[in-house]
């Protein structure tokens, strides 16, 4: 069991089966997300709520060593020629409380492009891993193993003297998402060392935010980056070879831009086949390798990958729309082609985490106000999340377990994708059948043998184990 070593992350044994129970509570809960209803979930709401406050409060707990665990558990599921491919990303989560320490206004991802929408909320910053189904072109699954506050320096008022307006600028500098994804891509190159993957390569997907000369710069060895660019940046091709005296120039001749290239008929297109949207597509991409680019600096000689706009349909009969094209850049400039698309395209996979650590898991509707307890509780739901996956990825490979069968409605697929729905649903029916003493596998095949046929099984039943948020 995957929580058995999380024993150092807690300063106590007893404060690690608390956690536990928490645990437990957090992934069958049916309602908000609040300690309480976690406490709930778990059996213990007649019971003294206040030690599972303390345990967030007073730092009973290190999540850190939560993420150590899921990150070792998935370097032993990586095969030796693998590399580890990650995904860094921030989001919001909303909140309503003006007394939350590290809230502020921010600017809403999901508002219209015609109008500026803001939200009240917490900032956070995570990095997932790839967890490949296989080599090569095929799916992968997301898993996160860091999750950061970041939250803006606060302004001093118009009273403020010169001293404290040098040091809000000196924080604001400090507490920028640039300069925070920059640490957090080394803290997890450190952390990989320590785990013994210092011989693996490390290949960071990120977009346009963290594709700067903050990250750009500071970059440190065996990480490539993979980072979405406009389509109007400024490319260099590397200098001629200098016989003159002086110093050697870094930046040779103005390349087009990237829409330019994309426009242009002396670069030509190549196929790639690649996983994205659940099947396989093929991809044609313009590859300029050996450019540099300003905001990259002198060290770094990069590859530019452009993609061609991939068209579908909404209907069979409908016509033929297009999706926007893409502008890559890669620190790598002898990267494998369909590796270094794939490893961008699954990056969509963190946007996936997001969602369900919100929705299904309820990360962020706790409602505490202790500085401490408003920065590890969303972190604590991530970590949950995280086990929750690589448990059931370790589960499903060794052996095919009883599950609930998927309603008559889903399409029947051979090897089938289990979402972070079914498998909470699954966790919840073992947990609930054990508890009212009913043999899990007997109502699975009863469910399984009762599909096709007028008979039902029984209604209560079901609709306790299929229920959902």
């Amino acid at each position: 069991m995957l929580f058995n070593r999380c024993t150092d992350a807690f300063n106590q044994l007893k404060t690690w089966q608390k956690a536990r129970e928490l645990a437990y509570g957090a992934l069958t809960c049916m309602g908000r997300h609040t300690i309480t209803g976690m406490l709930t979930a778990s059996g213990q709401q007649f019971l003294d709520w206040s030690s599972a406050y303390r345990m967030f409060s007073k730092q009973r707990i290190n999540i850190s060593k939560l993420f150590d665990v899921a990150r070792s558990s998935l370097l032993q599921e990586l095969a030796s020629h693998q590399f580890i491919v990650a995904h860094m990303d921030d989001t919001l989560l909303k909140k309503t409380g003006r007394h939350i320490p590290g809230t502020a206004w921010r600017r809403d991802p999901l508002g219209p492009p015609f109008n500026t929408n803001f939200i009240w909320g917490q900032r956070f910053l995570q990095i997932s891993m790839a967890l490949p189904d296989q080599d090569g072109c095929t799916q992968s699954r997301a898993i996160p193993i860091d999750f950061h506050h970041c939250p803006t320096a606060k302004r001093p008022g118009k009273s403020a003297n010169k001293q404290e307006l040098k040091e809000y600028r000196k924080q604001k500098q400090i507490t920028k998402l640039s300069r925070q994804g920059s640490l957090r891509i080394k803290e997890l190159r450190g952390k990989l060392d320590q785990q013994g993957a210092s011989e693996k390569q490390l290949i960071m997907s990120v977009d346009g935010s963290y594709t700067n000369k903050e990250v750009l710069k500071t970059l440190p060895n065996r990480v490539t980056l993979i980072g979405r660019i406009r389509k109007d940046t400024k490319l260099y091709a590397l200098p001629d070879k200098q016989t003159t005296l002086g110093r050697n120039r870094v930046y040779g001749k103005r390349l087009p831009t990237p829409e330019q290239i994309r426009q242009s008929e002396q670069y030509h297109w190549q196929k790639v086949n690649a996983w994205a949207a659940g099947k396989e597509h093929l991809f044609n991409v313009k590859i300029i390798k050996n450019t540099r680019w300003r905001s990259a600096g002198g060290q770094h000689i990069l590859k530019l990958v452009v993609i061609r706009a991939l068209g579908y349909r909404l209907t069979k009969k409908s016509k033929v729309l297009y999706r926007k094209p893409a502008y890559l850049i890669c620190t790598d400039p002898e990267l494998n082609i369909e590796k270094l698309l794939q490893s961008y395209l699954w990056r969509w996979e963190i946007e996936v985490n997001f969602r369900e650590e919100k929705t299904l898991l309820g990360c962020g509707q706790a409602q505490v106000r202790n500085p401490e307890s408003a920065v590890s509780v969303p972190a604590f739901i991530a970590a949950m999340y995280s086990l929750l996956h690589i448990a059931s990825y370790k589960s499903l490979k060794t052996s095919q377990k009883k599950t609930l069968p998927r309603p008559k409605w889903y399409q029947k697929q051979e090897e089938k994708r289990y979402t972070s729905g079914d498998l909470i649903n699954n966790l919840r029916a073992q947990i609930w059948s054990k508890s009212i003493g009913l043999n899990f596998s007997s109502f699975v095949h009863q469910e399984i043998r009762t599909r096709s046929c007028k008979k039902k099984a029984n209604p209560n039943i079901s609709a306790m184990f299929y229920a959902r948020n």
